[in-house]
């Protein structure tokens, strides 16, 4: 699954969340740094443009109401380690491995807005996903539906309780997965 030329693409958020409390760091953003640490890549993040509340009940209300109404939330795209152009980035990535929290059984509606936005021709795309019972749910199903003319590869979950709590474990997970 390798691949050397690879960006590490996700959507986290902080605050209040469930089961961890409040939260300095996503659960996403620590897989995801711990992804890109294994395979020696570069992180972006994907930002909302209108950032979700910090309570944890207001931020589920919103988020359940964009993926009533179809929302595409508006979004940024932020490299790690102070790295520029982001989107060069992803056009040069042969692989692309995508980070999303679990929302309603669902990805966040501007990880859809992020990946409708792109050309994924020739890509390969790696999901991975922090939940606290779902598991992928049909999200991987519902990337390939998206990126057309893609690769895209079975996934991995983490609960997020593992992801904020014990780095050994999310380390063993990624191993794991990346083989």
């Amino acid at each position: 699954m390798l691949s050397n030329n690879a960006v590490v693409v996700y959507f986290s958020r902080t605050g209040e969340n469930y089961s961890v409390g409040e939260i300095e760091v996503g659960n996403t953003a620590k897989v995801a740094q711990v992804i890109a640490s294994r395979i020696g890549a570069p992180t972006v993040e994907i930002v909302p443009v209108e950032p979700y509340p910090n309570v944890y009940d207001e931020a589920v209300a919103q988020a359940t109401q964009e993926r009533s109404a179809g929302a595409r939330p508006a979004f940024t795209l932020v490299a790690g380690d102070g790295a520029d152009n982001p989107a060069a980035m992803l056009d040069s990535a042969e692989t692309i491995y995508l980070g999303y929290p679990i929302w309603r059984s669902d990805m966040p509606m501007p990880v859809y807005t992020f990946l409708e936005s792109r050309d994924w021709s020739g890509k390969t795309i790696a999901p991975f996903c922090t939940h606290e019972g779902s598991g992928l749910a049909d999200t991987v199903a519902s990337i390939r539906r998206v990126v057309v003319g893609a690769t895209v590869l079975d996934g991995m979950e983490l609960r997020g309780a593992v992801a904020q709590n014990d780095v050994d474990a999310t380390v063993r997970a990624v191993d794991g997965w990346l083989g």
